[in-house]
């Protein structure tokens, strides 16, 4: 049996086990738990180990079950978790894009709102990748894990079935999150994620601030902005070069895995 936690961040949701639970190889058992109609649920799952210096080191495996540097949501969920298990209110968390501070805003109940630390982004020239109606031209943005954003005045009808074309182009050896994004206003844009390990997410940490990033720098918007996205809103602060993130965290429910 695998104890687990189910938690979601603006419908972007994660299991979080303890490493105690962990096998020896971490893809094959998070791809089940993950599996919706065989599994629990998840868009991944975060497997957490003690840190030297930190409060934990998650390790995050997708759906899929390849490894990833970092969720933002996730991240955020693994600090509502640790916060309900007792622990203080600012979290250092371990992840394989760095430590990260996670600073509890507010408390209700089992929601629980953190600002994040994401540090410093990396936004590279805008180019064009082709697909089948063409080329998309993003604005390739790294968060400490890879972001392609691509600014759109309407969402695709099928821009599912384009951001895995993305993911799958050549330029992306190691694969790549792709985020559509419609501007609303100076402090507002509306955004889509297709992520790679899982595909469509309702909402994204680091994509979220990809897209914010790559609006501000291109000179689209200005910071603070809102990430709409369907499961939600965060808030994006870009400053004296390093950003953060502003967003709800949820616990669901706890369970044991029997698979």
């Amino acid at each position: 049996m695998v104890p687990f936690t189910k938690a979601s961040a603006c419908g972007n949701d994660f299991l979080i086990i303890e490493g105690a639970y962990a096998p020896a190889e971490l893809g094959p058992l998070s791809r089940r738990l993950c599996d919706r109609h065989n599994g629990v649920g998840a868009d991944g799952v975060e497997w957490l180990f003690p840190a030297e210096g930190a409060d934990a080191q998650a390790h995050l495996i997708n759906a899929d079950g390849s490894e990833a540097e970092i969720s933002g949501n996730g991240t955020r969920c693994v600090a509502a978790y640790l916060v309900a298990a007792g622990k203080h209110g600012q979290l250092l968390i371990h992840t394989g894009a760095g430590v990260k501070h996670c600073n509890l805003v507010s408390r209700n109940e089992m929601v629980f709102e953190f600002e994040m630390d994401m540090g410093k982004p990396e936004v590279g020239a805008e180019f064009s990748v082709t697909v089948a109606s063409g080329k998309a031209k993003g604005t390739p943005v790294s968060m400490g894990n890879p972001h392609f954003v691509v600014f759109v005045s309407e969402f695709p009808a099928l821009w599912q079935a384009l951001g895995a074309e993305i993911g799958r182009d050549r330029s992306f050896p190691q694969g790549v999150n792709v985020e559509f994004v419609r501007l609303k206003s100076n402090n507002d844009i509306d955004v889509r994620f297709y992520e790679r390990g899982v595909g469509e997410t309702q909402s994204s940490g680091t994509g979220s601030c990809a897209a914010a990033v790559a609006s501000i720098a291109g000179g689209l918007a200005k910071s603070p902005l809102t990430v709409h996205a369907p499961g939600g809103a965060q808030t994006v602060h870009w400053s004296d070069e390093e950003v953060s993130l502003r967003g709800p965290a949820q616990l669901i429910c706890r369970g044991e895995f029997l698979g």
